[in-house]
Protein backbone atom coordinates (compact mmCIF):
# COMPACT_ATOMS: atom_id res chain seq x y z
CA UNK A 1 0.00 0.00 0.00
CA UNK A 2 1.57 3.21 -0.74
CA UNK A 3 0.58 6.01 1.06
CA UNK A 4 -0.07 9.89 -0.06
CA UNK A 5 2.65 12.31 1.03
CA UNK A 6 3.74 15.92 1.16
CA UNK A 7 0.57 16.91 1.98
CA UNK A 8 0.36 19.73 4.59
CA UNK A 9 -3.33 20.60 6.75
CA UNK A 10 -3.95 23.57 8.05
CA UNK A 11 -7.27 23.68 10.08
CA UNK A 12 -8.77 26.18 12.75
CA UNK A 13 -12.12 26.70 14.45
CA UNK A 14 -13.87 29.22 16.24
CA UNK A 15 -16.61 30.46 17.70
CA UNK A 16 -18.88 34.06 18.27
CA UNK A 17 -19.58 33.64 21.81
CA UNK A 18 -18.34 30.41 23.55
CA UNK A 19 -21.03 28.40 23.36
CA UNK A 20 -22.67 30.49 20.40
CA UNK A 21 -22.30 29.89 16.52
CA UNK A 22 -19.02 28.41 15.38
CA UNK A 23 -16.97 27.53 12.49
CA UNK A 24 -14.51 25.46 11.15
CA UNK A 25 -12.05 25.81 8.17
CA UNK A 26 -9.86 23.90 6.47
CA UNK A 27 -6.68 24.27 3.84
CA UNK A 28 -5.03 21.35 2.65
CA UNK A 29 -2.16 21.18 0.18
CA UNK A 30 -0.85 18.39 -1.41
CA UNK A 31 1.76 19.09 -4.46
CA UNK A 32 0.75 21.73 -6.43
CA UNK A 33 -3.03 21.35 -5.52
CA UNK A 34 -5.38 23.02 -2.69
CA UNK A 35 -8.74 22.43 -1.48
CA UNK A 36 -10.74 24.78 1.26
CA UNK A 37 -13.49 23.54 3.42
CA UNK A 38 -15.60 25.29 5.76
CA UNK A 39 -18.70 24.95 7.82
CA UNK A 40 -20.76 25.70 11.12
CA UNK A 41 -22.84 25.20 14.00
CA UNK A 42 -25.62 27.29 15.61
CA UNK A 43 -24.59 25.92 19.08
CA UNK A 44 -21.09 25.05 19.75
CA UNK A 45 -17.77 25.97 21.41
CA UNK A 46 -14.53 26.86 20.32
CA UNK A 47 -12.39 23.74 21.31
CA UNK A 48 -15.56 21.64 19.17
CA UNK A 49 -14.99 23.50 16.34
CA UNK A 50 -10.98 22.78 16.54
CA UNK A 51 -11.76 19.34 16.75
CA UNK A 52 -14.35 19.15 13.76
CA UNK A 53 -12.08 21.44 11.31
CA UNK A 54 -9.22 18.50 11.79
CA UNK A 55 -11.67 15.54 11.54
CA UNK A 56 -13.35 17.24 8.24
CA UNK A 57 -9.33 17.28 6.79
CA UNK A 58 -8.80 13.70 7.46
CA UNK A 59 -12.42 12.65 6.61
CA UNK A 60 -11.79 14.38 2.91
CA UNK A 61 -8.56 12.37 2.32
CA UNK A 62 -8.77 9.59 -0.02
CA UNK A 63 -6.02 7.57 0.86
CA UNK A 64 -3.75 6.67 3.73
CA UNK A 65 -1.36 9.61 3.74
CA UNK A 66 1.58 11.10 6.01
CA UNK A 67 0.46 14.18 6.85
CA UNK A 68 1.19 17.43 9.01
CA UNK A 69 -1.50 18.98 10.76
CA UNK A 70 -1.18 22.53 11.82
CA UNK A 71 -3.25 23.67 13.89
CA UNK A 72 -3.12 26.72 16.82
CA UNK A 73 -5.23 25.00 19.06
CA UNK A 74 -2.86 23.54 21.56
CA UNK A 75 -5.97 21.44 22.80
CA UNK A 76 -5.76 19.39 19.41
CA UNK A 77 -2.08 19.50 19.57
CA UNK A 78 -1.53 18.00 23.04
CA UNK A 79 -4.60 16.37 23.26
CA UNK A 80 -4.16 14.02 20.33
CA UNK A 81 -0.29 13.65 20.80
CA UNK A 82 -0.34 13.34 24.83
CA UNK A 83 -3.82 13.43 26.82
CA UNK A 84 -5.61 10.99 24.45
CA UNK A 85 -3.49 8.27 25.32
CA UNK A 86 -4.35 8.25 29.85
CA UNK A 87 -7.66 9.06 28.51
CA UNK A 88 -8.35 5.92 26.39
CA UNK A 89 -6.50 3.90 29.11
CA UNK A 90 -8.95 5.18 31.73
CA UNK A 91 -12.08 4.59 29.92
CA UNK A 92 -12.37 8.33 28.45
CA UNK A 93 -12.11 9.96 31.89
CA UNK A 94 -9.64 12.17 32.42
CA UNK A 95 -7.24 12.10 35.67
CA UNK A 96 -9.21 13.23 38.27
CA UNK A 97 -12.09 10.62 37.00
CA UNK A 98 -14.21 13.42 35.31
CA UNK A 99 -15.58 12.57 31.75
CA UNK A 100 -13.53 13.82 29.02
CA UNK A 101 -15.28 16.89 27.29
CA UNK A 102 -16.12 16.20 23.70
CA UNK A 103 -15.22 12.46 24.21
CA UNK A 104 -17.51 12.00 20.66
CA UNK A 105 -14.98 14.23 18.74
CA UNK A 106 -11.96 12.71 20.22
CA UNK A 107 -13.05 9.18 19.45
CA UNK A 108 -14.10 9.92 15.93
CA UNK A 109 -10.79 11.64 15.58
CA UNK A 110 -8.73 8.78 16.75
CA UNK A 111 -10.42 6.32 14.43
CA UNK A 112 -9.71 8.73 11.46
CA UNK A 113 -5.81 9.48 12.27
CA UNK A 114 -5.35 5.79 13.13
CA UNK A 115 -5.59 5.50 8.61
CA UNK A 116 -2.46 8.04 8.22
CA UNK A 117 0.73 9.23 9.74
CA UNK A 118 0.28 12.23 10.67
CA UNK A 119 2.86 14.79 12.66
CA UNK A 120 0.88 17.47 14.74
CA UNK A 121 2.03 20.98 14.74
CA UNK A 122 0.87 23.74 17.06
CA UNK A 123 1.48 27.22 15.05
CA UNK A 124 0.44 30.53 17.07
CA UNK A 125 -2.78 31.72 15.80
CA UNK A 126 -2.95 35.45 14.73
CA UNK A 127 0.49 35.32 14.18
CA UNK A 128 0.60 36.02 10.69
CA UNK A 129 1.44 32.22 9.20
CA UNK A 130 -0.22 32.04 5.63
CA UNK A 131 -1.98 28.76 6.32
CA UNK A 132 -3.23 29.46 9.54
CA UNK A 133 -4.61 33.28 8.48
CA UNK A 134 -6.63 31.09 5.63
CA UNK A 135 -7.65 28.61 7.61
CA UNK A 136 -9.20 30.76 10.36
CA UNK A 137 -10.38 33.21 7.42
CA UNK A 138 -12.42 29.76 6.71
CA UNK A 139 -13.82 29.24 9.56
CA UNK A 140 -15.40 32.68 9.77
CA UNK A 141 -16.75 32.28 6.65
CA UNK A 142 -17.93 28.88 8.18
CA UNK A 143 -19.73 31.07 10.34
CA UNK A 144 -20.70 34.00 7.89
CA UNK A 145 -22.55 31.13 5.65
CA UNK A 146 -24.46 29.78 8.64
CA UNK A 147 -25.94 32.83 9.74
CA UNK A 148 -26.37 34.20 6.55
CA UNK A 149 -28.87 31.24 5.86
CA UNK A 150 -30.57 30.83 9.31
CA UNK A 151 -34.31 31.71 9.17
CA UNK A 152 -35.07 34.97 10.87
Amino acid sequence: MSLETNINIYADGGCRGNPGPGGWGVLIQMDRCETELCGGELDTTNNRMELTAVIRALEALKHPSIAQVHTDSQYVQKGISEWIHNWKRNGWRTADKKPVKNADLWQTLDSLAKAHQIKWLWVKGHAGHPGNERADALANRGIDELLATRPT
